[in-house]
């Protein structure tokens, strides 16, 4: 008898249209392999139609807010049917940039200086505090979306214009500014899965370095470091992922000058397009993308 695989993608988030291309995307391969696939949105018809088809296994193809942030998980804990991904808690906490860099902190995983900013702060308060515990130039980046969305590098006369293109959030993040190369890696359950290294002909690896086949990123694999280092970068991820009780597949982004990585931030629900990062370090490393399809479905669960 064929599994059944509901596939949710969409959503309302700013990250839509790389949704649907990975729901499209591992639809096609579950289809040549002989599953029984359906796509659906994430609308208020989502338990009913959950219900009615009767999968075994639902595919969280979402991205950004309510796709990976604890939202959508909620409400598939109430189904009761096996979903892939990290859980409610898991997913709230790695997508909050303010608590998962606290995790970070206390447990001795470098990442970036930052402090939050809200509205309500002068030009002159906001400025001392840079001056203070920062240093020009820093990134201005939302506290609760993904794929580099509203992410800007910042120097002390663009800052105000740029952080007035936030103005819709209440509060923002303000990190300092790590130059250096940019080294992404990848857990698979319990397994190292390894690492990519992006060259972005951009200012930095943002969201149309990602997603635009146009902005020419060098993609560069395998990564070059030392065994020593390589082994530093996989064990930071690692740690990261158990740290936050991820399951399934997480990417770690990490910044590497003078030696040293910066964890940035873990993302729990890596895209699955054919310009996504986690698909390409799978195949390096001799997996196909039906393969990794399989082991996220396998690896799907109802645990919080």
């Amino acid at each position: 008898m064929k599994k059944k695989v509901l596939i949710i993608s969409g959503g309302i988030s700013k990250e839509r249209a790389i949704s649907l291309d990975t729901g499209k995307q591992v639809a096609k391969e579950l289809i040549k392999a002989g599953y029984l696939v359906k796509i659906t949105e994430p609308s208020s018809e989502l338990i009913d139609i959950i219900k009615s088809y009767k999968p075994s296994t639902i595919f969280n193809a979402l991205h950004g807010q309510f796709g990976e942030d604890g939202y959508i998980q909620t409400i598939l804990e109430s189904v009761r049917v096996p979903y892939t991904h990290s859980g409610v808690i898991s997913s709230a906490i790695a997508m909050d940039k303010i608590l998962s860099k606290k995790i970070f902190i206390e447990n001795n995983i470098s990442t970036p200086k930052y402090i939050l900013y809200s509205f309500d702060k002068t030009k002159l308060t906001l400025i001392k505090s840079i001056k203070k515990r920062l240093k020009f130039p820093v990134v201005i980046k939302p506290i609760n979306e993904g794929s580099s969305v509203n992410v800007f590098i910042c120097n002390k006369k663009n800052i105000f214009k740029k952080i007035n293109l936030l103005k819709n959030y209440k509060k923002i993040l303000i990190e300092e500014f790590i130059p250096g190369r940019e080294i992404q890696a990848a857990i698979i359950g319990k397994k190292k899965l390894g690492a990519i290294e992006l060259k972005p002909k951009r200012k930095f690896y943002d969201y149309q370095a990602k997603y635009n086949p146009k902005a020419n990123t060098q993609h560069l694999i395998p990564v070059n470091l030392s065994k020593k280092k390589y082994k530093e970068l996989m064990d930071l991820a690692f740690k990261a992922h158990q740290l936050i009780k991820c399951r399934g597949v997480t990417r770690s982004d990490f910044k590497f000058f003078n030696n040293k990585f910066y964890l940035l931030e873990i993302n729990t629900q890596p895209g699955m397009t054919k310009l996504s990062l986690v698909p390409e370090i799978a195949a390096y490393h001799g997996i196909s993308f039906i393969n990794l399809i399989k082991f996220i479905l396998k690896d799907a669960s109802t645990n919080k």
